[in-house]
């Protein structure tokens, strides 16, 4: 498993590209956020990025490789249902690449406004995340584009920084919930743990109607399973990666599933306390970890991995909620 894993010093380097585009995210122990959870809890506030999200991490340390050892293509095409999207548009901007993005049909609006004015290109297909990254793959052999991929070393190096800021700046970490979309957030997280020796958990975090990384960490293979979270698409997978799921079996605690119920109030409370918004996908992580409270241990962590929801979808949440207390 270690194999497949960044080494500590490409962390570092990765680190210190990441920071000539912006700079390392704060975490911060909230004392109304550590009175709900009855422990001391760190939040990674990686809705702070320039795109609101992990993910712009690995896509700066994926383009950067590309520029270098692919100069000869001048167009990528992947799939997204936002983040991953919006960090390679960000990142292609600074070396003049196109970038082609395929997202599924109903797709956040007001993600598709963000994409097209990083510069992306945006081609809509499919019900569903799965879908559209079987139509980039069709395209990248249609028009010989550059694929990139949804799960990568260099995109796990990318995002690991984050979790290298949180685990150095925060001393005595017992467990961190980290949400799983594709993987590459949470073996990041692996990866750091790993190489600084630490002993905290990791428990990996998926929605329970999205429950294939679930099913898959069960089953010790790849397990397809249809998905149907309304709130949090960002980890709305429905075939998990195979190389993301063998670092998550080696080195994962475990993982926990959350309902759409669940994430709405994370989300309800990360507001009322923090005064931070999260997405869907980027609140899961706190709702396991206000579920998971006794098994925890005092000291806990968690990413908000992402802050981009629609503002008439963020508005439903809070008003579904007789009270954000």
């Amino acid at each position: 498993m270690d194999a497949l894993l960044p080494k500590l010093n490409e962390i570092e380097s990765a680190a210190q590209l990441i920071y000539q585009s912006m700079p390392a995210t704060p975490q911060y122990s909230w004392p109304l956020l550590n009175a709900r959870a009855g422990a001391e809890v760190w939040l990674k506030h990686e809705n702070h990025t320039p795109v609101g999200a992990f993910k712009v991490r690995g896509g700066l340390v994926y383009m950067d490789w590309l520029r270098r050892e692919r100069p000869e293509v001048k167009t990528v095409v992947s799939a997204t249902r936002g983040n991953h999207g919006q960090s390679l548009a960000f990142a292609a901007a600074k070396y003049g690449i196109r970038v082609v993005i395929v997202v599924p049909f109903g797709n956040s609006v007001e993600t598709n406004r963000a994409l097209r004015a990083l510069g992306a290109e945006l081609v809509e297909f499919g019900e569903d995340f799965q879908s559209a990254s079987e139509h980039a793959q069709h395209l990248e052999r249609e028009n010989n584009w550059h694929r990139v991929p949804n799960f990568d070393v260099r995109l796990m190096s990318g995002v690991a920084t984050g979790a290298l800021e949180l685990f150095t700046a925060c001393q005595g970490i017992e467990t961190v919930y980290v949400p799983i979309g594709m993987g590459s957030g949470v073996c990041g997280a692996i990866a750091v743990r790993n190489a600084l020796g630490l002993p905290a958990k990791i428990v990996g975090v998926v929605s329970s109607h999205a429950p294939a990384y679930a099913i898959s960490f069960a089953a010790g293979e790849v397990t397809e399973h249809e998905v149907g979270t309304v709130i949090a698409d960002g980890v709305a997978c429905r075939r998990p990666d195979a190389a993301a799921l063998e670092i998550i079996r080696a080195g994962m605690d475990r993982i926990l599933m959350v309902d759409d119920d669940e994430v709405k109030e994370a989300m309800r409370a990360c507001f009322a306390d923090t005064h931070n918004v999260a997405e869907g996908a980027g609140a899961v992580g706190l709702a396991a970890l206000l579920k998971d409270r006794a098994a925890g241990g005092e000291c806990v962590a968690t990413m908000l991995t992402g802050g981009n929801v629609d503002g008439a979808v963020f508005a439903d949440v809070l008003s579904e909620g007789r009270s954000f207390a």
